[in-house]
This record gives C-alpha cells, sequence and structure tokens, in this order.
C-alpha cells in the first residue's frame, strides 16, 4: 500500500508539471503571437554599402551619378556627421548587428579565412533579439561575421551559401532574392531585410581581373559577364572629385573613376531593392535606412580613427514621420545607434544579460535616432567613441578615440610611436598605394597632404581641433594652450573603456588586474626617457 501511494503522488505530481509546461508553452506561444500581431504595419529595411563613401549629390558630389540614393536621400533625414565605431568590415557589421564596440562584443578583426574572428557567443544580436520577438529577419550579400549561433537570420543569401560577387554585386540576383524573401513574407508578420552590398570594395587582391573596384564585372564585355539590370556609366579621371586625403595624381584619379563606376551600380542596386519593396506593397510601413560599414579604402580611409575613415553617409527614411525629409542634420550619429533604432521602431526592449561575467551587465551605448525624425534634437549624444583593435590578422594597430561635442578629437594609439601603421593588403595593390610608394622611393613629390613616412610613424596620442584643421594635420596634445582639454578628453575616454570592459583598458603602459574593489591598472614603469 505504501509503495502504491508513492506512485500515486508520483504520477500526480508528474501530471501536475506536465500540465505547468503545456500551459507554459502556450503562454510563451501567444505572447510570440501577441508580439507579431502589434508589430504588424512596422517593417525595417537596412542597406550597407561596402567601403562605402559620400560619393553622391546629395553630400555635395556632382560628378557621381547617383540618382537612386540621392532620390532615396531627399525622402530622409540625411545626417552629416555619422560615423562607425572601428574602420573595419567585419567588426564594423558586427559592431553594427550587435549594438557593442568591438572590444565588447568580442569581434576585433576580419571573420574570413586565416583572419578567423568571431564575436563572443554569449553576444545577443539585433537579428536573435528580433527573432525571439515574432519579427521576420533576412540577410541579402556581404555577412562576414560570426559565429552563425549569434549572427543567424531566418533568410539568409550570403557568401556562405553563395558567390560574393553574385549576391553582392549582381544587382539583378539581388533584386530577385529581395523578390523571394518578400514574396515569401507572412503578410502579418513583420521583417527587417538587411541588403549587405558587396559594393564598392576594392577588387585587386580577390578579383584583380575584373578592375580596381569589380568595375567590369557584369558590364556585357567579353569575359565579364553580364548584368542584365545595371548600365554601366564610365567616368573620365580628369572629371572626379578628389577629397582632400586623395593625392592629386594620374593614378589616383584613374583609380577613383574606376570606384565612381562601380558606386554607380551600387545606386542602381538601390533603387532595384527600392523597386521591389514598393511592388509588394511595402513602401507605406517600411523604415529604409542606407549607410556603409566604414570609409572609403584610401589614404586616411578605411582602417584609420582619422575622420575619412570613420565618416559615413547615413539617411533615415520613415513612412510616418515626413516633417523633417530631404532635410540634412548635423547631429551626432554611429552605427551603434543602429540596434537602438531598429528596437525601438519595432517597440522591443533589449533584453538584460551578461557576455562574460554576471558582475558585467551589457547595455547599448547608442541611443535611437527616430526622435531626431520627428524633429526632437534634445536626445543627441555629446561625445562619440571608437574602438580599433586590427584588420587583417597581422595588422595589429588598437586604437581608441573620442570626439567631444564635434569639436575636439582625441585618439590613442597604442602601439605608437614604435610600430608603424599597418597597410591591407588590398590597398596596397592599388594604383593609388604603389603610385605614393613609388614617388617615395624616388623622391618624387606625392601631391597629399602628407609624407608616407608620417602617415607611418605617429605619436601615441593625436589631438585635433576639427573646427580649426578638419583635415587633422596639427597634432594639439603637447601644447599648453590645449592640456586642460586633453586629460578631459583622456579621461572621458578611459571612463567609456572602463565602462564598456575594455580588454585595453590599460595598454600600453599597464597591466589590466583585479581586485575585490573591482579592475584597476598596474603600471608597467614602460615609458621611454626623454631624449632617447
Amino acid at each position: 500500500m505504501m509503495m502504491y501511494g508513492l506512485w500515486h503522488g508520483i504520477n500526480h505530481f508528474s501530471k501536475f508539471v506536465l500540465t505547468m509546461l503545456f500551459l507554459i508553452i502556450c503562454l510563451l506561444s501567444c505572447r510570440h503571437e501577441a508580439s507579431a500581431a502589434l508589430l504588424h504595419g512596422r517593417n525595417v529595411l537596412l542597406m550597407i554599402a561596402d567601403d562605402g563613401g559620400f560619393e553622391m549629390g546629395v553630400y555635395g558630389n556632382n560628378r557621381c551619378q547617383t540618382p537612386h540614393l540621392d532620390a532615396l536621400a531627399a525622402q530622409s533625414l540625411v545626417f552629416s556627421r555619422a560615423r562607425t565605431s572601428v574602420s573595419s568590415c567585419s567588426p564594423s557589421r558586427a559592431a553594427l548587428l550587435s549594438g557593442l564596440p568591438s572590444h565588447e562584443n568580442g569581434l576585433y578583426g576580419l571573420h574570413h579565412d586565416v583572419h578567423h574572428f568571431n564575436s563572443f557567443e554569449t553576444v545577443r544580436s539585433l537579428p536573435m533579439i528580433l527573432r525571439e520577438n515574432g519579427v521576420r529577419t533576412g540577410i541579402i550579400g556581404k555577412k562576414h561575421v560570426g559565429p552563425r549561433s549569434v549572427y543567424s537570420f531566418d533568410y539568409e543569401q550570403t557568401e556562405e551559401n553563395n558567390s560574393i560577387m553574385q549576391v553582392g554585386r549582381n544587382i539583378t540576383r539581388i533584386k530577385l532574392l529581395v523578390r523571394e524573401f518578400l514574396a515569401t513574407q507572412n503578410e502579418t508578420q513583420p521583417f527587417l531585410l538587411y541588403v549587405a552590398f558587396h559594393d564598392p570594395h576594392r577588387c585587386d587582391h580577390s578579383n584583380p581581373g575584373y578592375g580596381h573596384f569589380c568595375d567590369k564585372f557584369g558590364n556585357g564585355e567579353p569575359g565579364f559577364g553580364h548584368i542584365p539590370d545595371w548600365k554601366p556609366i564610365q567616368y573620365k579621371p580628369e572629371d572626379v572629385l578628389l577629397p582632400y586625403f586623395v593625392p592629386d595624381t594620374p593614378a589616383a584619379r584613374e583609380d577613383v573613376a574606376s570606384q565612381y563606376t562601380t558606386i554607380s551600380r551600387l545606386d542602381q542596386g538601390v533603387g532595384l531593392v527600392l523597386d521591389e519593396i514598393r511592388k509588394a506593397g511595402k513602401t507605406e510601413d517600411t523604415l529604409i535606412i542606407y549607410s556603409s560599414d566604414n570609409g572609403i579604402s584610401f589614404p586616411y580611409g578605411r582602417t584609420n580613427m582619422y575622420e575619412p575613415g570613420l565618416a559615413v553617409p547615413l539617411f533615415i527614411k520613415s513612412p510616418y514621420d515626413l516633417t523633417r525629409r530631404g532635410e540634412l542634420t548635423d547631429v551626432q550619429a554611429s552605427l551603434l545607434d543602429i540596434v537602438p533604432t531598429v528596437l525601438d521602431w519595432f517597440d522591443i526592449d533589449y533584453p538584460k544579460y551578461h557576455i562574460l561575467k554576471p558582475s558585467q551587465p551589457t547595455s547599448l551605448g547608442g541611443k535611437s535616432l527616430l526622435p531626431f525624425l520627428r524633429g526632437d534634437d534634445k536626445a543627441e549624444s555629446d561625445a562619440f567613441f571608437g574602438s580599433h583593435a586590427m584588420h587583417e590578422v597581422t595588422m595589429n594597430y588598437p586604437m581608441r578615440s573620442i570626439i567631444q561635442g564635434e569639436r575636439y578629437k582625441l585618439i590613442h594609439n597604442l602601439n605608437a610611436p614604435g610600430t608603424p601603421f599597418p597597410i591591407d593588403q588590398d590597398f596596397y595593390l592599388s594604383p593609388t598605394f604603389l603610385d605614393m610608394l613609388n614617388r617615395t622611393l624616388n623622391g618624387l613629390p606625392l601631391h597629399w597632404i602628407k609624407e608616407l613616412s608620417d602617415y607611418y610613424f605617429r605619436e601615441e596620442w593625436e589631438m585635433f581641433d576639427l573646427k580649426e584643421d578638419p583635415k587633422e594635420c596639427v597634432n594639439l596634445h603637447r601644447k599648453k594652450k590645449y592640456r586642460e582639454i586633453f586629460v578631459e578628453l583622456k579621461e572621458k575616454l578611459f571612463m567609456w573603456q572602463k565602462s564598456t570592459y575594455d580588454p585595453w583598458l590599460c595598454a600600453p603602459h599597464g597591466v589590466l588586474l583585479e581586485n575585490p574593489q573591482g579592475p584597476f591598472c598596474a603600471p608597467l614603469h614602460n615609458r621611454k626617457p626623454r631624449g632617447y
């Protein structure tokens, strides 16, 4: 009898547990469906260029033809002071999709091939958060981040299961994939579609036969294939508009002319994607964001903490907020703002969690940009922060930066002054850099803003007045007049690094240690004596 009573009790308890589990599953399912229903009528299209700059009419370049981008900008709020927090392909994309700087999300350098960098497996990415809240996610084009467990989309057509040339540069193929994604979309379910173009990334290292920027790929000439929807536009080197940070030489002008052709293909691709959104009847309920992962691949550009490396185009079109369409705003914006902006659009809270330690809760440092679309500029940040470790695995050159009130900028080059600034493979093989190298070796003028040796060898601290010196040529950090500003910026940068659990917090003159009170820097006493 005792055994019967015991088994009878266990049986009742098992039924109770199963009933409770069933109820919990039902509640979670209902919550998921309710969340999706509440979000019905709200979608996001995120379009990102690859090393895309400001070569378009809306930003003052009337030489490079970009009618589709200009038309989108005319219906958007255009940001003139948007930046990436890290000027490198994979780290920038991981920061964009996680909302966390590279030293916090763990993806320090390029993801592919021998470089092999990944974010921490505990990072909660944007597609992951959206999926948990009933939003369908899709990516077409260049993914370039990992691990897959963190950056997984419901619909994926990327370099992981296609040729990157086809899903990143073949705009007809991209158009058809967008059409396929929209055709398989549940009408009552919201979506985020991330279209990551591979244009206008350089081509010299991976596919040199297609031109410096793959500007010949798909142009219809023998051996180059044919992209049906692309109408190639050729530019004369003498007609291009050179930015101040590109040498004014025949080689550089030819390089920029090739870049323009690829940018025009990107522009036509943007037009095709927007047309598919229109045909699917999604224009009136889709938030559209256009930007780039980092600056263009020229000197001072990609992999740098100088403005040409950090500054990116950014415009946002909301179907509901019409008051500021076509306006240009100079408020500070960062690609770290994308995650909070999209979560705000879908009315989703950022989850509470930690990446490495329970004592280090994870939080977003960016802000939603939606209030600016409504004319509320009170949400503006007073400082921008940047964090870079490396690009290729051999290019270890960690840098941190802060920009205060769009006036003063401080860069900390952790490996300087002893280590020369590294040059990546793509840029090394470019006509622009090879010409700079040959001119330097032969004692010829560079027609550039500085000498190559000054570009290689930098001081540990660089401080610029962006108002008086927008080209960042005069380092102020040793000048007594700016001592207080330097100390203030340095302290704010240190506190930001501390709040984001930066492993490089104490580098290069200390070792990061911890005691019961928290992390602290143990000095190395490794500074060079004066006159050394």
